[in-house]
């Protein structure tokens, strides 16, 4: 039974010693196992046992990571003071090699890549003025981008894309640049506003120029219809009324007159047939001359 009081207590010393060399590697990374400090294999996702003390496993994320390149005061082309900020994406490539490189080549990566990323942002807009820095965010884009990822091929890093965050000008300079695009947008408005009222203006002429032809040709077909009818009434009464027609058409008047109680003054030494036949256009009816007495 002696042998017991020592073996136990060893057994849990083992058990404990095998359980701290239990190494579990998540999806997310991949490990490099070295031997009493020199690299001897590539750890996978799943389950892994190192020699405690004798072997080391370094965890490396292959994840997609993001970092901020931390805004900074750059002189433009123009010896502006501008204020740049960008963001990198990029991730360790899954393989092997890529991996070891990322550990092995280059000195903390992602401090590497961040400082990497504010000086290229400094050469590329020194050369550009504010004006065209802003207008060219696309191009300063695709510039970090490929000296990104030419400088981090070694390193066994895919840089995803770069996107630049802003680029600020000087307050004095800011103010002065929103005054010129209020007074574009008020000019701009302006002009809108000037045109819509020569439209509407032109409309409005050009409905009141319609009105007046109209009009004008409503007048222009009455005018014709009435000398049409005159010419017509003065065509029948020359074909029709005619001698004794005429005559007949003139005592017709009178009658008409007369019916309409209008007020005829007779001379006292008149005869009233007389008077009516020289209205309507007979001659008068001679008295008969009286004979002597005998």
């Amino acid at each position: 039974m002696g042998w017991l009081l020592w073996f136990i207590p060893l057994l849990i010393v083992v058990f404990i010693w095998f359980m701290s060399g239990i190494r579990i590697v998540r999806p997310t990374h991949r490990g490099l196992i070295e031997t009493l400090g020199k690299y001897t294999h590539f750890a996978e996702p799943g389950f892994h046992w190192i020699v405690p003390a004798i072997q080391k496993l370094y965890l490396v994320n292959v994840t997609e990571q993001m970092f901020n390149a931390e805004p900074q005061v750059i002189i433009t082309n123009d010896n502006l003071n501008a204020t740049v900020d960008a963001q990198i994406y990029f991730r360790v490539n899954a393989d092997e090699e890529s991996v070891k490189n990322s550990v092995y080549n280059v000195n903390n990566y992602q401090y590497q890549i961040v400082n990497l990323a504010r000086t290229t942002l400094r050469n590329i807009i020194g050369t550009l003025t504010l004006k065209s820095a802003n207008s060219e965010r696309g191009r300063i884009n695709t510039d970090l981008h490929q000296t990104l990822r030419e400088e981090t091929s070694k390193w066994g890093i895919s840089i995803v894309r770069t996107e630049l965050k802003e680029i600020d000008p000087p307050e004095d300079v800011q103010a002065t640049m929103n005054k010129v695009v209020k007074a574009e947008n008020e000019k701009i408005a302006a002009i809108d506003f000037a045109t819509a009222q020569e439209t509407q203006a032109d409309g409005v002429k050009r409905s009141e120029i319609k009105k007046a032809e109209g009009i004008k040709q409503a007048k222009i077909l009455q005018a014709e219809g009435e000398a049409q009818a005159i010419q017509l009434v003065n065509e029948a009464a020359n074909t029709y009324f005619v001698g004794n027609a005429q005559l007949l058409r003139r005592l017709q008047a009178v009658e008409t007159a007369l019916q309409g109680n209008a007020k005829i003054v007779v001379p006292s030494n008149t005869q009233l047939i007389n008077v009516v036949g020289e209205m309507a256009g007979v001659l008068p009816i001679e008295k008969p001359a009286e004979k002597p007495a005998k």
